[in-house]
C-alpha cells in the first residue's frame, strides 16, 4: 500500500510539474550507463516530454520484421470508424498468399469464410503477430488491393515526419526495400499509443478468439509474467517485436513506474541463439537505468535572469534582464549539478525601447555537459523574453531620428547636393558680377570718349 501511495504522489509531482512548467522543445540526449547492448541500433524516448535519453545508430536504417505492424495498426483504426462493430470475412485466397513464407500466424485458416470483428483481428495481429490477420486486414481496408493498402501505410510515414520509411508489405516479411529506422519507429509507436485500444491490444499476453479453446499467446515475454520466464519485467507495456533472419530480434516497448514513462526501441540483434532474445535485455536493462537514474528537473527558473541586453531611447534605464519564458524542465541525470548544465544565447547587441514585460528578445539553447559526457549535448531551447517594462523616452527618441536623419545617406547626400548647388551659385555669381564690372567700365570709358 505505501509503495502504490508513494508512487502515485510521485506521479502527481510529474505531473504538477509538468501542467505548472513549460517542458523545452525535444531534443536527443545521449546519456552515458553502463548496459553492454546487444542491439545494434536502440532508442530511448522519454514519453512525458518527448525528450531522447539515449540514441545508438538511431537514424540507420533497418529491417523493421514484424514491428511494422505498428503502422498496420495505424492505418487500420484511422480507415475503420467502429472496430468491435466492423466484420471481415476471412478469404482463403488472401491468407494462400502466405504459403511458403513461414509466416507467423494468428489460426485464421480454423475461420475461413468467417466474419471476425476488426478488434479481433488487430488482437490476432498484435499479440501473437499473425501475418494472417495483418494481410486479410489489409486486403478489407484496402478493398481487396494490398498494394493499395500499403501505399497508405507509406503515405501516413510520410505524414508522421519519418523520412527513412518506407514499407513494400503489412506483415513485415523480409524485402530489401522494406525498412526503417528506430526514430521513425518511435515516431509511429508515439503516434500509435494514442489510438484506440492500442494500449490494451498491445500490453495483453494471452486472447482467446471466438469458438477456440487454444489461446494466442503474446510473442513479447516482457509482459508474459507466466511464460516470460527471465525476460518478463514487471514495469514493461507492449508493444511489438519482430523477427527475420535479415532483421535480426527488433522490438518496440514501453515502460513505466513512479510516474516516468518511457519508449524504447531495440533493431537488429543478430539471432545467434533462437531461445535468446537481446532485444528484451537490453530494453530491460535500459529502462531499468532510465528509471531509476534519470529524472525531470528544473535546470532554469522563469525568475532568475540568463542575461541583459543595452536598451536605447529609455531615460535612466540603459539594460534590461532577459528571463526564460517559462521554467525550463528537462529530463536529466539524477546526480546532475548546475555546472552540468550550459546555456548559450542569442540575443541581439541592444534593444529600443518601449519594451513590455515578456516581450521575446533573443533564445537560448540548453545542453547538458556533465562530468560523463562527450562534449555539450544538446537538451532544448527556450525563448528569452524581458523581465520588466521600459518606457521609451520622447525627448531620447526625437534626438535619435533627429541623429538618424543626419546619418542617413539620403541626408549626406542633400547635404553634398545643397553644397554643390551652393558653389555652383557661387561660381555663377562671381561670373556675373566680373561681367557686370567690366560692362560698368566700358559703359565709363565710352562716356568719356
Amino acid at each position: 500500500m505505501k509503495k502504490r501511495l508513494s508512487a502515485f504522489i510521485a506521479l502527481l509531482m510529474v505531473v504538477i510539474m509538468i501542467v505548472c512548467s513549460n517542458i523545452i522543445p525535444a531534443s536527443a540526449v545521449n546519456y552515458t550507463n553502463d548496459v553492454k547492448l546487444k542491439s545494434k541500433t536502440a532508442l530511448i524516448v522519454n514519453l512525458d516530454t518527448g525528450q531522447v535519453v539515449f540514441s545508438k545508430d538511431a537514424d540507420v536504417k533497418r529491417y523493421p520484421a514484424s514491428t511494422t505492424k505498428i503502422m498496420t495498426y495505424i492505418v487500420v483504426a484511422e480507415h475503420v470508424k467502429d472496430l468491435e462493430k466492423t466484420k471481415v470475412r476471412i478469404k482463403q485466397k488472401v491468407l494462400d498468399t502466405l504459403a511458403g513464407t513461414g509466416s507467423s500466424t494468428s489460426n485464421l485458416q480454423d475461420h475461413v469464410n468467417e466474419n471476425l470483428s476488426v478488434l479481433e483481428l488487430l488482437y490476432c495481429m498484435m499479440v501473437p503477430s499473425g501475418n494472417d490477420a495483418a494481410m486479410t486486414l489489409a486486403d478489407f481496408v484496402g478493398k481487396g488491393d494490398i498494394k493499395k493498402f500499403v501505399k497508405m501505410m507509406n503515405d501516413k510515414a510520410k505524414a508522421l515526419g519519418c523520412k527513412n520509411t518506407h514499407f513494400e508489405n503489412p506483415d513485415g516479411l523480409h524485402h530489401a526495400n522494406h525498412y526503417t529506422t528506430a526514430s521513425d519507429l518511435a515516431k509511429m509507436a508515439r503516434y500509435a499509443l494514442t489510438l484506440p485500444e492500442f494500449s490494451t491490444i498491445t500490453n495483453t499476453d494471452t486472447y482467446y478468439l471466438k469458438n477456440n479453446d487454444y489461446p494466442l499467446v503474446t510473442t513479447n515475454y516482457l509482459i508474459d509474467e507466466n511464460r516470460g520466464g527471465n525476460y518478463y519485467y514487471q514495469y514493461a507495456q507492449g508493444i511489438k517485436t519482430g523477427t527475420t533472419d535479415e532483421a535480426g530480434h527488433c522490438l518496440v516497448t514501453k515502460g513505466e513506474a513512479d510516474g516516468y514513462s518511457y519508449l524504447g526501441v531495440f533493431m537488429m540483434n543478430p539471432i545467434k541463439e533462437p531461445d535468446e532474445y537481446g532485444t528484451m535485455i537490453d530494453a530491460k536493462a535500459m529502462f531499468r537505468w532510465a528509471l531509476t537514474q534519470l529524472e525531470l528537473n528544473q535546470v532554469a527558473s522563469s525568475e532568475t535572469p540568463i542575461c541583459e541586453v543595452k536598451v536605447n531611447l529609455a531615460w535612466g534605464k540603459d539594460s534590461v534582464q532577459l528571463v526564460p519564458e517559462k521554467n525550463i524542465n528537462a529530463i536529466v541525470p539524477i546526480d546532475y549539478k548546475e555546472s552540468d548544465i550550459v546555456i548559450e544565447k542569442k540575443v541581439p547587441k541592444s534593444v529600443d525601447a518601449t519594451i513590455n514585460k515578456g516581450d521575446v528578445i533573443g533564445k537560448a539553447t540548453v545542453y547538458y555537459k556533465g562530468p560523463e559526457a562527450k562534449g555539450k549535448q544538446k537538451i532544448g531551447v527556450v525563448k528569452l523574453v524581458s523581465s520588466e517594462t521600459i518606457e521609451r523616452s520622447g525627448i531620447l527618441y526625437v534626438l535619435d531620428v533627429i541623429k538618424n536623419i543626419i546619418a542617413s545617406n539620403w541626408f549626406i547626400l542633400a547635404i553634398l547636393v545643397i553644397v554643390i548647388l551652393l558653389v555652383i551659385y557661387i561660381i555663377i555669381s562671381s561670373i556675373i558680377k566680373r561681367r557686370n564690372r567690366k560692362n560698368k567700365r566700358n559703359v565709363k570709358h565710352y562716356r568719356n570718349f
